[in-house]
């Protein structure tokens, strides 16, 4: 079995670092980086914010 990847465990850090805050503002830039033309990235920062989505929902559903 693999370990995280680099996008899980950003959003692991972004998340103990922002709390749930950091799954908005990751929305937020990738809609001003697709809204300036840089889809790349935007797409990127989605990523990011569902992984942290992902994790924030499997500490719910952790006892």
């Amino acid at each position: 079995m693999n370990g995280p990847t680099f996008t899980e465990s950003l959003a692991v850090r972004l998340l103990a670092r922002d709390g749930i805050a950091a799954i908005w503002q990751l929305h937020v830039a990738a809609a001003a980086a697709y809204r300036d033309g840089y889809q790349r990235a935007a797409e990127t920062v989605l990523q990011i914010a569902d992984a942290a989505e992902r994790e924030l929902l499997g500490r719910a559903d952790t006892p």
